[in-house]
């Protein structure tokens, strides 16, 4: 994929890294609310140190012996971070929680709620990161960029991991929603890249050629995803459509996320140095609610705008996406035109894909800069916000 356009080119990059140790990254999920101190849900605040939302409830819910199900969390955070969040358990008695021991997990405190915790119930993150490697003579330039991202907001683009260690889940989408299952089917099991071991790329290449038997032998088992659907094209004689039918359909829902994502970031991308201006015809998200409307008349409102209350949006294409009008809408039809689907055709069976509208701008807000062994940036960003974002308009780098 192309770089996107940054914001606040303007002002140049600090370059700079963050190296993999935990504790030059530490996220705090900010609670939606507290817990009640009643109820048949257990609270859990924790820390966590290298490992996946996924991981720690996988573990907590062995420990236990509950299904992962009775777990519930408000956001999922990866194992880069040291990672403060809360979950809930259903089932449980709270001094058995408190007496769980788990590498590289720390119990923080328990307490009890009415409802289970799920996916949003969260205020927000605040981020607390260090970057490496950069001159201490760097830090005008750093609250330069961070005031004008406090003041006009930050580029809500998608970033880099939801493209997949390859940056093609996009292209699998489109592929599903063409019907393409070889086009399909080549994106995901051929094309070696530079990147990838050994073995894989010998694998992909023998699928390249068409010889999926010496493809399967090679397969490792570290992708069994991949390796499932390849087994079905051997033991189905290279016949696509019935390989693909065993592919699950939480994956089918990431790649055509994936490319509804792709089409958002390039329509951010063309807005990126008005994303605080509203135009007529315009969707505009309101942050407090999640609600939208189109705007008719933009002096009016964008004193709303300047305040933060609501923000010009794009569009997650699907059947029942609000499109915007005049010029930006001209703009999201010419997006559909060349991706040579229409709203109704962003469906698969099975799979439910209503499409919404998502700000092309999000707030930062207490934000911090400073200096210990390296460049100190702190702020909070809403949910769905990625602090990957802020730190590409700092360094001014693709590879976060």
């Amino acid at each position: 994929m192309d770089p996107l356009p940054f914001l606040t080119d303007a002002y140049p990059g600090i370059g700079g890294r963050i190296k993999v140790e935990p504790e030059d990254f530490v996220v705090e999920e900010i609670p939606l609310y507290e817990p009640s101190g009643e109820g048949q849900h257990i609270y859990v605040r924790l820390e966590k140190r290298g490992l996946t939302t996924y991981q720690v409830v996988n573990a907590i819910a062995r420990r236990l012996g509950v299904p992962a199900k009775a777990i519930g969390y408000a956001g999922l955070k990866d194992a880069r971070a040291v990672t403060r969040q809360t979950i809930s358990i259903d089932g449980v008695e709270p001094e058995r929680v408190e007496k769980l021991r788990l590498p590289g997990v720390k119990i923080l405190w328990v307490s009890r709620h009415r409802n289970k915790l799920k996916m949003g119930h969260l205020a927000g993150n605040h981020f607390t990161i260090r970057v490496r490697g950069v001159s201490r003579e760097s830090l005008p330039a750093v609250e330069a960029v961070l005031d004008e991202l406090h003041r006009r907001g930050v580029p809500n683009y998608f970033g880099a991991q939801r493209f997949g260690m390859r940056g093609n889940t996009h292209l699998l989408g489109w592929a599903l929603l063409r019907g393409d299952a070889e086009a399909f089917l080549h994106e995901y099991l051929g094309h070696p890249q530079a990147e990838e071991r050994a073995e894989v790329q010998a694998a992909r290449t023998a699928f390249d050629a068409g010889d999926f038997t010496a493809a399967l032998a090679g397969w490792p088992s570290s992708l069994p995803e991949e390796r499932r659907v390849l087994a079905a094209m051997v033991k189905h004689g290279g016949d696509a459509e019935q390989a693909l039918r065993v592919l699950g359909k939480k994956l089918r829902r990431l790649f055509v996320s994936a490319y509804q994502s792709y089409l958002f970031n390039r329509l951010l991308a063309q807005r990126i140095q008005t994303i605080d201006r509203l135009e007529q015809g315009d969707v505009a998200f309101i942050h407090a609610s999640g609600a939208a409307f189109v705007v008719e008349d933009p002096t009016i409102e964008q004193p709303r705008a300047d305040r933060f209350e609501i923000s010009p949006s794009g569009p997650l294409f699907g059947p029942k996406s609000l499109l915007a009008e005049g010029k930006p809408g001209q703009r999201e039809r010419d997006m559909l035109r060349e991706s040579g689907l229409s709203l109704a055709e962003f469906r698969l069976p099975g799979v439910r894909l209503k499409g919404g509208r998502r700000p092309f701008r999000v707030p930062l807000t207490e934000v911090q800069v400073g200096w210990d062994d390296g460049l100190i940036v702190s702020f909070r960003l809403p949910p769905g916000g990625y602090a990957t974002e802020v730190l590409r308009e700092v360094m001014k780098r693709e590879d976060l």
